[in-house]
């Protein structure tokens, strides 16, 4: 069993790590030898602070070890991806891969005979949106009827958002201008909003103003993200692009203004661009849970190896 998109998941298993990893959080010393000294890889592409993290320190917390591999310093980029996955495999017992390409993660897992966690890829970032649900689970004591407002560029963690609050109840409306390329995916969108768990704001022909302050009112969680990737949010080659999308966004910025008189809760994935997505005093806010949420990515992410290591 393999965890790279949420969407082959059932509520069943969803709901299982949420209450998993709030037991995690409550009671860590029941834990400290649950996976009685499996090892675990991180194989990383992209850079990464709570990810890596969340795994490396996870792993350790449940009995385990941790093997970092960054991309660059092995042998993947030079030899067959498949022919090197099954040597990985018989090294460990389960690989965390954050990948820059959702296609070549999957390329990535087809040979792999132990468990292939996403760790992120432009398509999808399952294990936020688990960390993201404990959160929400942690604050509003329920999953189902809850209505969450994601603002911004639709991207790899919006999908994942949608896929698994398709799955327990969680009503997500996109606001969003724009959708990265990579992150497209018409099935997931299509089928979630069949369900009645999904849909966007036509930004063409609303006044943003008026009409996001309606979504607002109604949300019990607003949700930002990065408008650019972050690997290339710096990068000079994209400059042009950075120039254009913070130009098209600003209009979608989380200030104070915005959210002035309204009692949701403030989500974001991190690392945030202060001053773009989300005016620097909201991530302070009273009504921000941004840090627990990424606390949380430690909690949920421990979760999903114990799940991954017993089914396997």
């Amino acid at each position: 069993m393999h965890l790279i998109t949420l969407s082959p998941w059932s509520e069943t298993d969803i709901l299982e790590i949420v209450e998993d990893s709030l037991n995690m959080k409550r009671y860590p010393e029941k834990y400290r030898h649950a996976v009685g000294g499996k090892s675990l890889c991180l194989l990383f592409q992209k850079t990464s602070t709570r990810t890596r993290c969340a795994g490396e320190i996870g792993i350790t917390q449940l009995g385990g070890h941790a093997h970092y591999l960054d991309w660059r310093t092995t042998n993947f980029a030079l030899a067959d991806l498949g022919d090197e996955m099954r040597v990985l495999s018989a090294y460990v017992d389960i690989i965390l891969a954050r990948f820059l390409k959702n296609d070549e993660l999957v390329t990535a897992a087809t040979p792999a005979t132990v468990p292939i966690i996403n760790g992120c890829c432009d398509k999808y970032h399952p294990t936020q949106a688990l960390g993201d649900l404990m959160t929400i689970q942690e604050h509003f004591g329920r999953l189902e009827g809850i209505k969450l407002c994601f603002i911004g560029v639709h991207n790899n963690v919006c999908n994942s958002l949608i896929a698994a609050g398709m799955k327990v109840g969680i009503e997500v409306t996109v606001v969003a201008p724009e959708v990265n390329p990579a992150a497209i995916d018409k099935k997931l969108w299509d089928a979630a909003a069949q369900k009645g768990c999904y849909k966007t704001l036509d930004t063409d022909t609303i006044d943003i103003g008026d009409a996001l302050g309606q979504i607002i009112a109604e949300s019990d969680v607003v949700y930002t993200d990065t408008w650019l990737d972050m690997e290339f949010f710096e990068d000079p080659a994209f400059a042009e692009e950075r120039k254009r999308r913070l130009k098209q966004m600003m209009p979608y910025q989380l200030n104070s203004e915005l959210l002035r008189g309204h009692d949701c809760k403030i989500m974001h994935c991190l690392p945030a661009h202060h001053g773009y997505e989300i005016a620097g005093e909201l991530v302070n806010d009273e009504r921000s849970i941004i840090f627990e949420q990424s606390e949380n990515r430690l909690h949920s992410m421990k979760a999903v190896f114990l799940k991954l290591l017993a089914q396997a």
